[in-house]
């Protein structure tokens, strides 16, 4: 009775469970596993394909990241060129402009300074004529007499070559 107890005897329901176990072992390995491991395979090929995709989009990003720096770094340069062309030329126009406007100036002052010496010019021819008739009625009323008329114009012709002589030598100064 002691004998039937111990359960580390085999009897006969262990060969059964055994029996039951292995086709259930084989069942898994025959039909359940390949189904499985194809999964696995896919679901791994799947991971794998995504990293490889990951890893070149990475490096792609990357390519590109120094492709828009190098861009970035054309377009800098072509604005700073582009600004010193704008400033050269601004320069230029600046230059050009002063050098007009310089021109400009020295084109009145010189037609001013010839209306100044053609009104002196005239001044003096007028002064010179009244004065003439001046000392000519002067020199009448004090003498009382008739003066020669020519001999008075040849006077008055020297005394306006002195005067324009005198009016040179102070616009030459």
């Amino acid at each position: 009775m002691f004998v039937e107890s111990i359960f580390l005897l085999p009897n006969g329901t262990f060969f059964v469970e055994l029996l039951v176990v292995a086709v259930i072992l084989f069942l898994v390995t025959k039909y359940i596993l390949p189904p499985l491991n194809k999964q696995l395979e896919a679901r791994q090929e799947k991971i794998r394909s995504s990293l490889e995709e990951a890893d070149q989009a990475r490096a792609e990003a990357a390519a590109a990241g120094d492709e828009r720096a190098k861009v970035l770094t054309q377009a800098r340069d072509q604005a700073r060129e582009i600004v010193a062309a704008a400033q050269i030329t601004a320069d230029q126009v600046k230059a050009e402009a002063g050098g007009r406007g310089q021109a400009e100036y020295d084109r009145i002052v010189a037609s001013a300074n010839a209306e100044v010496n053609t009104a002196r010019q005239r001044a003096i021819d007028e002064a010179s004529a009244r004065i003439g008739e001046i000392v000519f009625d002067l020199v009448s009323k004090i003498v009382g007499r008739e003066i020669d008329q020519n001999a008075h114009d040849d006077l008055i012709r020297e005394a306006v070559l002195a005067l324009n002589a005198e009016a040179q030598r102070e616009s030459n100064h």
